[in-house]
């Protein structure tokens, strides 16, 4: 069943932001969740319901020239990560994306993954704002919500 719900969750963020027919997105592999890692350890957070993972959240703490470079489309989403330093203090906070399952979506899995992610990343930097390129209704209401619930601006990415 753990290899039933991981397959899902692929197909579904393939079927959600189509990343292997666009070239500015982050295509997470191996080595991307390393980094990931590298730049914070809460930059990727998942639910388990104990037959595998039904949520998942890729969060990316940058710096706040590199998210208004973003958001004025001078960078691509796999270029603010590349471009991302590690080792340093970040102040804004991308919500890259977030995947549920069908069927356990509605019940705050996703807005707790995050705001528990977010409240570690603020231990160890200044947040100053939240930003987001929002691929759906569900993406952009989640976005917005955590923004009220932590207190934090957020600016959008147009399409």
């Amino acid at each position: 069943m753990t290899s039933n719900n991981l397959e899902r969750l692929i197909k579904l963020a393939d079927e959600v932001f189509a990343v292997r027919n666009d070239p500015e997105q982050l295509n997470v592999n191996s080595a991307v969740i390393e980094r990931l890692m590298k730049i914070h350890p809460s930059s990727i957070s998942e639910y388990n319901d104990g037959n595998g993972p039904v949520a998942w959240v890729l969060l990316i703490p940058t710096t706040h020239d590199l998210m208004q470079r973003f958001l004025k489309k001078e960078l691509s989403e796999k270029e603010l990560f590349d471009l991302t330093p590690t080792g340093i203090k970040y102040d804004a906070l991308y919500l890259c994306s977030a995947l549920v399952l069908e069927e356990y979506r509605r019940k705050g899995i996703t807005k707790q993954l995050i705001l528990t992610a977010i409240e570690n990343i603020r231990k160890d930097h200044h947040l100053k704002s939240l930003f987001v390129w929002p691929f759906t209704k569900e993406g952009d209401l989640t976005a917005n919500a955590i923004a009220r619930l932590t207190s934090l601006p957020l600016y959008k990415r147009l399409k």
